[in-house]
């Protein structure tokens, strides 16, 4: 055991510490509110786990450099200490990488005995909000002189005492350690142990347990990699860790499983990591300037970037000349459009990074080519995906910048006169859904042409049959818009979009084929432009979604990705075309993925639910579960965990949409590990009519299924679908006809189940 002070003490002194493997500060000010309610009022927080050992032998955060000596390297409770530690001392404790306004700026209320954060309004001339830090910090002198002389708290100032003695109090209360420590608790040990006590915070990825060892002998590999993922980062571009070690570990090894760098030393690892860095550089240069591909949304294939970058190791850092340059360019296009990596991501990268070792770049497109049945070609379908997150965004802006696309209202080549473009929809949203168009077609790629800003605005909104007429055909054909005025109805949208997909295609094959055949000329540059409207929509929904962003932002969650195609991780299938996608959790690297899906009739939401994804039907659904949950984590709703009074009412976390399909794949893998009987009809049904229409089929049969048989002949009644019609988390979802079908079928195959 050990006091609070006790342990700030030590952080201040050194003596404790974060080893270098472990992640950022990712808590909100919900979560901050919450801790320090809990110990007000003496609920348990949990252990702290803690790893005593050498830090002169570990790669350490938080110590002065050169350290010696046994150290406490925190494993679990790094989001509790580093809150306390914030908030008591008034800034972040040296081992600290995150946002400090978390736990910054919190007030404690000496009547109600609330936790909020300051608010100037509410709080500003109201002497009974305190200021935690400064309690803490000042001590509480200042606070008492305050609160006796104000005519509004002197009559119950000792009361007010107790209470900001309670809370200062806390700095007395005991923690658990459990410590682990001995010559046999190597990293590899201590990383296993750290992802399984760990499992409601950020798990360590494969890349993290090989850089924790890298980083034991080079402390300085992590923050160097960061502060290049930062320097990318500003300006505009956003790449993982694990994407940079990637890279790495294709210039020192060669392969693609991180386990490779087991046997690369420190040195070795260095070496490669600079030599990555200028490979990514180059690359990204090379991508802008011939390919147009200058900012985050349309860098597409980064999943390339090894291979690429295990060829330029090859070449000591440059291709071996312009015509190499632009074929690997070339298969890169490919590549991406191809979903290369989609599927056995490692598998395909592991014999692509042998191919350019043993053949170069003409081996990965002979590669390539051969998947595609000898032809590498662009076809109309690649122009088929929706919204700016699909990979037809990327491979349309590419052929605009490339091809010589000239501006609808001014004749200039795009962008030229301004330095920006925007994403003009040649035929209007608004127009569309009212005849009754879906929102993929409505969102179509196909349907975009890039125009000056001034252009986008005098074209918004209207009808391209009495536009598109005024406009010279020289410049339609320069973005591709088909010469028949009768494609320019809105009956014959589909007709439209169908004849662009194959001018762009066209259009696409005929400078990937300069590209690979050298006839790119050697001064050919794309110059930089600016996209403005990367996230600016002007319907309802579009704006619906911004201000839940904002809101869910500015509350400490993670930013989504918008418009996002997800793609099935076995067969690299579209399952859907997202609002809003968070792939690591609404706070990074804590929950499940979570997808904001607002047509879920055009997504494939029961493979989503069976890949451990939690899907919303609507903002409001979204909102109101953020809501109920941030209330849960600040303590504003009662806690339920043993030894607590139990609430007076009830808790109630709504089911988001996709629940009950979560449910019926958790019946259906517990079929088959708990009676070794597969439901393949019940999953093809899933899938094809989604959790509740096919329950709703199997409940109003006429006939049981041979499958519910199966589970009566073995007592196992509580693994059929008529019982997830009658859980009462889900009874909203049935009919009363449904629910008492469920319930006679239940009843008459087994007469004690009475429900």
């Amino acid at each position: 055991m050990a006091k609070l002070g006790a342990i700030l003490d030590q952080i201040d002194a050194g003596t404790m510490l974060l080893p270098e493997f472990q992640r950022g500060y990712v808590w909100n000010r919900d979560q901050v509110r919450g801790l320090m309610r809990s110990l007000y009022r003496g609920y348990p927080v949990g252990a702290l786990l803690v790893w005593e050992t050498d830090a002169a032998g570990q790669a350490v955060r938080g110590g002065p450099a050169g350290i010696t000596g046994t150290r406490s390297l925190l494993l679990d409770g790094q989001q509790r200490v580093t809150t306390l530690y914030g908030v008591i001392r008034g800034r972040p404790p040296a081992f600290f990488e995150g946002d400090p306004e978390a736990f910054r700026g919190l007030r404690f209320n000496v009547e109600t005995e609330a936790f909020e954060f300051y608010g100037p309004v509410k709080m500003k001339e109201d002497p009974r909000w305190i200021d935690v830090t400064g309690l803490f910090v000042e001590g509480p002198a200042p606070v008492y002189a305050r609160l006796s002389n104000h005519p509004e708290t002197a009559e119950r100032f000792p009361e007010y005492v107790d209470r900001i003695q309670r809370l200062r109090n806390i700095l007395e209360r005991d923690f658990h350690i459990e410590t682990i420590s001995g010559p046999d608790k190597t990293v590899d040990v201590v990383v296993d142990i750290f992802n399984r006590v760990n499992s409601g915070g950020t798990k360590l990825s494969k890349g993290d347990l090989a850089l924790a060892r890298i980083c034991a002998e080079w402390a300085d590999a992590r923050p160097t990699m960061r502060r290049n993922l930062d320097r990318w980062a500003a300006r505009g571009l956003r790449f993982t860790p694990d994407w940079l070690l990637r890279n790495v570990n294709a210039v020192a090894t060669g392969k693609a499983p991180f386990a490779a760098l087991e046997h690369v030393s420190a040195v070795e690892f260095q070496d490669a990591l600079y030599k990555a860095l200028h490979n990514i550089d180059h690359l990204l240069d090379l991508i802008a300037g011939r390919l147009g591909l200058d900012h985050d949304r349309v860098l597409m294939g980064r999943a390339a970037f090894p291979v690429l970058g295990r060829l330029l190791h090859a070449r000591g850092g440059r291709f071996a000349d312009l015509h190499e340059a632009d074929r690997a360019l070339c298969w890169y296009v490919h590549a991406a459009v191809r979903g290369r990596f989609a599927t056995s991501a490692d598998t395909m990268l592991g014999r692509d990074l042998e191919t350019i070792d043993r053949e170069g770049i003409d081996g990965v497109i002979t590669s390539l080519r051969r998947t595609r049945k000898g032809s590498l070609t662009i076809d109309a379908q690649d122009f088929e995906g929706a919204g700016r997150g699909s990979r037809s965004y990327p491979l349309l802006y590419m052929v605009t910048r490339t091809r010589g696309a000239l501006d609808l209202v001014t004749g200039r080549p795009a962008g030229l006169d301004t330095g920006a473009v925007e994403v003009h929809e040649i035929f209007p949203k608004s127009l569309l859904v009212g005849h009754g168009y879906t929102r993929n077609e409505v969102n179509a790629v196909a349907n975009f042409a890039f125009v000056a800003p001034s252009s986008a605005m005098a074209l918004t909104n209207r009808a391209p049959a009495e536009y598109l007429p005024t406009i010279d055909p020289a410049i339609r054909a320069s973005q591709w818009i088909p010469d028949d005025p009768r494609l320019w109805r809105p009956e014959n949208y589909r007709k439209f979009l169908a004849a662009r997909r194959k001018l762009l295609a066209a259009a696409a094959n005929d400078f990937l084929a300069d590209l690979m055949a050298g006839s790119v000329p050697a001064t050919w540059r794309v110059p930089p432009l600016v996209v403005t409207d990367e996230t600016a929509e002007t319907d309802a929904r579009a704006a619906q979604i911004a201000a839940l962003v904002e809101e869910l932002t500015g509350l400490g969650f993670a930013r989504p990705e918008l418009g996002q195609e997800i793609l099935d991780p076995a067969s690299g299938r579209v399952l859907a075309v997202a609002e809003a996608y968070w792939p690591d959790g609404l706070q990074a690297g804590q929950g499940k993925p979570v997808v904001l899906e607002l047509d879920p009739d055009e997504a494939d939401i029961p493979r989503l639910t069976e890949l451990g994804v939690e899907v919303f039907t609507s903002v409001d659904a979204l909102r109101g579960y953020v809501h109920r949950l941030r209330e849960v984590v600040s303590g504003d709703r009662p806690d339920t965990s043993p030894g607590i009074a139990e609430p007076e009412e009830p808790v109630e976390i709504p089911v988001p949409a996709g629940a009950l399909d979560a449910a019926l794949f958790t019946l259906i893998e517990r079929c088959r590990t708990e009676v070794d009987y597969n439901p393949i009809q019940l999953t093809e049904m899933a899938h094809q009519h989604g959790a509740l229409g096919a329950i709703r089929r199997l409940v109003m049969a006429p006939t049981p299924s041979d499958g519910f048989v199966r589970l009566w002949s073995v007592d196992r009644l509580d693994l059929t679908v008529e019982a997830l019609v009658l859980d009462e988390r889900f009874s909203s979802f049935f009919t009363e006809a449904e629910i008492a079908a469920a319930r006679r079928r239940l009843e008459q195959a087994r007469p004690v189940v009475a429900r």
